[in-house]
């Protein structure tokens, strides 16, 4: 994307990356589940830049497991275009959550993405241990991020019900496309966000195990989840892109075929007007 889309409203957000190293500083935790290379913050801003998105959502990796010393970093160093999602648990106090908040932060993710019922990636928090902490995360307007595969949705809802507080499910519930619109925890996720009870980041097309370069077969979750309701979504890179399971994407393309599959007037929601609300950045 040589020069930015004019569909990009302003105000554009990316609510879904990542910030990795420099590993020198910010060594990875052992063990992890894959390692990545450097992609520094100064990396991440030249890509907004590059792709005409004013600001951005940095998303704890797995790869750091609960040290959040680099993405508390990148916040404080770019405070007026980042907010950030962190990751920890049962360590966490009041003053952490508030020092968190002071730099940006406003959610935290649980990781309850499993395969045959084990962990999929090393460094991730279990809803339970974040369960503890939804007062006080719902008085200061953060939000839980939740990482799993749709098909343990429904079983997970009364609970994300009783937080309190917004849920956003990452990538679409995760599930490979073959499973159709049909399926059951995708369904969950649809009336969820219906509803008004779930979010959801219309992200992560190439995870859904879409062909690039168009990522047709994820087409109707996204149009799915646009059409049951468009105030409660986020979109994100996903950059840059760890543990991609093929291809590494090109965020323009992802960027791109977001703005083919959204009409206007959800476009601007979805980029500016829903990322001010669960990330509290001022009125664009």
């Amino acid at each position: 994307m040589s020069t930015p889309d004019p569909r990009i409203p302003p105000g554009a957000c990316d609510c879904h990356c990542h910030v990795f190293g420099p590993a020198s500083r910010f060594p990875y935790a052992e063990p992890r589940s894959y390692t990545p290379d450097d992609a520094p913050l100064e990396d991440y801003l030249a890509l907004l830049d590059r792709l005409g998105l004013a600001r951005g959502v940095i998303v704890q990796p797995s790869a750091y497991d609960r040290d959040n010393s680099a993405t508390l970093d990148a916040l404080r160093r770019a405070p007026d275009r980042l907010r950030g999602v962190g990751v920890g648990g049962t360590e966490l106090t009041p003053a952490i959550l508030r020092e968190w908040h002071a730099a940006g932060i406003r959610g935290l993710r649980a990781n309850e993405y499993r395969r045959a019922g084990q962990a999929a990636y090393h460094g991730g928090v279990r809803l339970s241990e974040i369960e503890p902490f939804a007062p006080m995360m719902a008085e200061m307007g953060w939000h839980l991020q939740l990482w799993l595969d749709a098909a343990d949705l429904p079983e997970l809802m009364p609970r994300l019900l009783r937080l309190g507080m917004p849920v956003v499910v990452d990538h679409m519930g995760r599930l490979h496309h073959s499973r159709g619109t049909s399926d059951p925890g995708f369904e969950a996720l649809r009336r969820g966000v219906a509803e008004g009870l779930l979010w959801a980041k219309v992200s992560g097309t190439y995870r859904l195990g879409a062909t690039a370069p168009d990522y047709a077969e994820a087409r109707p979750f996204h149009e799915a989840l646009v059409a049951a309701n468009p105030d409660n979504l986020v979109w994100g890179t996903d950059w840059p892109h760890p543990r991609p399971e093929g291809p590494v994407p090109d965020a323009a393309r992802l960027l791109e075929v977001f703005l083919d599959w959204t009409p206007e007037p959800a476009r601007q929601r979805i980029l500016t007007r829903n990322p001010e609300r669960l990330y509290g950045f001022p009125s664009a």
